[in-house]
């Protein structure tokens, strides 16, 4: 009911003309809109994680309303430096990716650039080097058998007979297999067995995912090759984790930049927090490395007054319409949102 409201508000303001005059306000142009997109689908992942994927049509329809709409899609940094000038376009706008799949390569950048449009790229580079999939591998296999009732995974250190039909169900055995993975400090190349020991058991044709490059990020000499076609890589730790350590933390910086120049060459100090998870801490850790803007998952606008290194971002996921998403470009989603701030939450892979 909620969402059919919002719909039926959206239509009267747009038909009402309240779209056009709210791009072209002066409050509008005072105001960055940095965009978020995790993965592209390159097969179903969509389905799968709809909060984490949209599909390749959906990502079309997003970059053929950012052109029609004659909005101004900038370079992260030039963006920014602009924003805190107060030099912003009209209907300024940054586009970034976090991870550095491997569906941006196949799927995403083909697509901005037959429109020109700049992006930037937060890399994590663990597994970029590593090249196995990212450990979400094991919620993605358990989803793919979700038509089996129920399976013996004892194998796997679970007693009892699981289901694999409910999204629950598959959330606490992949709750558990994380934290018997985590609990043995396991590395890459471990927990990758894991997930082929796993398709496995659940009949799934591991080698083919493996040769699909689902759940992979991009290696390093497509890095080298984007990087030379005019992507912005930039720094989102080394394994995707936040570190309550200033030692750890700094030090997954510094090696997260150290292998992004070694494929991308150049400066590297724009960052993403892995999760949108941050701390107070955290601002002062960056700083000491040379970090000069930082994004999250809080829901919002850039200002001149926003702190660099908390930056928002609109996550643009599939469950969000093409009316509500355009009803943010233009800035009156953001007064009908029920916005997210001050996410702190300790986030480790």
């Amino acid at each position: 009911m909620k969402k059919q409201m919002r719909h039926a508000a959206l239509t009267l303001l747009k038909g009402f003309g309240f779209f056009t005059r709210m791009k072209d306000s002066a409050w509008r142009q005072q105001r960055l809109l940095i965009l978020c997109y995790h993965g592209v689908s390159i097969d179903d992942e969509s389905h799968w994680e709809p909060l984490l994927f949209i599909s390749p049509e959906q990502l079309a329809l997003r970059l053929k309303a950012l052109w029609d709409g004659k909005y101004a899609v900038l370079p992260l940094g030039d963006a920014l430096e602009r924003l805190y000038r107060r030099e912003l376009p009209p209907r300024s706008v940054a586009l970034t990716f976090d991870d550095g799949g491997y569906d941006f390569y196949r799927q995403a950048w083909p697509q901005l650039r037959q429109y020109g449009f700049p992006a930037t790229v937060y890399l994590t580079t663990y597994y970029s080097e590593l090249q196995r999939p990212v450990p979400l591998i094991l919620s993605y296999l358990l989803w793919k058998a979700r038509d089996t009732a129920g399976v013996e995974l004892t194998e796997f250190g679970i007693g009892q007979t699981a289901s694999l039909s409910t999204a629950q169900g598959r959330q606490e055995i992949m709750s558990h297999l994380s934290h018997q993975a985590n609990g043995q400090a396991l590395n890459g190349e471990q927990k990758d067995r894991i997930a082929a020991r796993l398709a496995e058991h659940l009949g799934i044709d591991y080698q083919r995912l493996m040769q699909k490059r689902i759940l992979h990020l991009m290696n390093r000499e497509e890095v080298k090759q984007l990087a030379a076609e005019g992507v912005d890589f930039q720094l989102h730790t080394h394994r995707h984790r936040t570190p309550l350590s200033e030692d750890l933390f700094r030090r997954e910086i510094r090696e997260n930049r150290d292998l992004i120049v070694k494929a991308a060459g150049g400066v590297r100090n724009h960052f993403c927090y892995p999760s949108g998870a941050y701390r107070p801490e955290f601002l002062d850790w960056l700083a000491k490395e040379d970090v000069i803007s930082a994004t999250t998952c809080d829901t919002g606008f850039a200002t001149p007054g926003t702190n660099p290194l908390l930056l928002p971002r609109l996550v643009d996921t599939s469950a969000r319409t093409g009316l509500e998403f355009e009803s943010w470009l233009t800035g009156i989603g953001y007064f009908l949102s029920r916005r997210k701030r001050g996410r702190h939450a300790y986030v480790a892979e």
